[in-house]
């Protein structure tokens, strides 16, 4: 992360709240998951921060993308707009995909001229595919277990198991192909057996598959959930890669094409958020800061992706549990009821949060007339 001097600074030229984004940390981050997963292809999930310069470094960097709207897809798409027609089409089809399972007819009409992989779950959105997008390659979303992953998502997405099959039957018969499976074990996902159990039930599914003679199904995308470390309860991500491997390796045959859809886990450690104090109190016995950022805004987390951001000072003092309001007038924007900071920092004093780069920014609305905070670069 930015050191808090360098933070202390780019507050003091640019303003606050200021959200900054260190590119070298998020070289870090995806150099790190293509290290301990050399098999994976990682796909950018641009839905956790859509900010160009961000997929620019990680295009760059050799990344992939997952997109799930028109809008990312022509955000990464202006990254390759300049190559010519023949390699620009290659990079469609290898690099990005179109992870939204239920996509509008409009959507897919415009789709359907860059031939993208898109996923499906269900019949209905077969034939949608087929009348709208009929030269796109299709993924096989399907349901797994998402226990103890902070953000849920197979109530919302994916096929069940049984009926897997017959759902990759009746795309071929509708004249499309099926290229693979795709499973999510949900975002933040700190029980690494969802993972354990999702592949065992996909390679069944595979197998199932080639048995009936679906032999064009052999790409493997096993979604997101990769955890960062917001606090000490999370195990070192090299565990979970470990454990991907071996499963990896006994499942599957070698030429199986294996993506992941990591986006959390590539930028959240890459930003910092610093903010003012704007306000002090005394309520109920308890010490009170309000400052210039909060859930409507950069701590959007808090609210949509049931993350606690913590926050520091910029100088000691004694400590003290203290609650952080944002400055909206509204009771739901409290960021923390229980933070360790010191009792003596006086208004205009700055604290920041790290760990913020992912599903933060990305959701920050002009709730109350308040903006969201600028955002800042650094080596890029």
């Amino acid at each position: 992360m930015v050191a808090p001097r360098k933070l202390q600074q780019l507050a003091r030229q640019h303003g606050t709240p200021l959200f900054v984004v260190d590119h070298n940390i998020l070289r870090k981050c995806y150099r790190l998951f293509k290290k301990h997963l050399p098999r994976v292809q990682a796909y950018y999930a641009v839905k956790a921060n859509a900010d160009p310069a961000i997929i620019k470094t990680l295009y760059d960097e050799g990344a992939s993308f997952d997109v799930a709207s028109m809008p990312e897809f022509m955000l990464v798409h202006e990254n390759i707009k300049d190559l010519p027609a023949r390699q620009r089409q290659d990079y469609i089809w290898d690099k990005i995909i179109y992870a939204n399972p239920i996509k509008t007819p409009q959507t897919l009409e415009e789709l359907d001229q860059y031939k993208p992989l898109v996923t499906y779950d269900n019949p209905e959105e077969i034939k949608k595919v087929k009348r709208h997008a009929p030269h796109a390659g299709l993924i096989l979303r399907v349901k797994v277990p998402n226990t103890g992953s902070v953000v849920e998502l197979s109530s919302k997405f994916g096929a069940n198991s049984g009926e897997a099959v017959d759902l990759i039957a009746a795309a071929f018969e509708a004249g499309l192909v099926v290229e693979g499976l795709s499973f999510h074990v949900g975002s933040q996902c700190t029980n690494f057996t969802n993972y354990v159990q999702a592949l065992q039930l996909v390679a069944g599914i595979f197998q199932e598959s080639w048995d009936r003679g679906f032999r064009q199904v052999k790409i493997l995308d096993i979604g997101g959930g990769f955890p960062v470390a917001y606090d000490d309860h999370v195990k070192p991500f090299r565990n979970l890669a470990k454990m991907l491997n071996a499963e990896f390796d006994r499942l599957f045959p070698k030429e199986m094409e294996i993506l992941a859809e990591p986006g959390r886990f590539l930028v959240a450690p890459a930003a910092a958020l610093v903010a003012e104090i704007i306000g002090k109190a005394f309520r109920d016995g308890k010490l009170c800061y309000h400052i210039n950022d909060g859930v409507y805004h950069t701590f959007s987390g808090v609210i949509f992706d049931h993350i606690q951001y913590h926050f520091q000072a910029f100088r000691d003092g004694p400590q003290q549990i203290c609650s952080v309001f944002g400055p909206t007038c509204d009771a739901l924007d409290t960021v923390s009821l229980a933070e360790q900071l010191p009792g003596d920092l006086e208004l205009g004093d700055f604290l920041y949060s790290e760990n913020v780069g992912a599903y933060t920014h990305a959701s920050s609305t002009y709730f109350n007339g308040f903006p969201p905070a600028k955002v800042v670069h650094v080596n890029q």
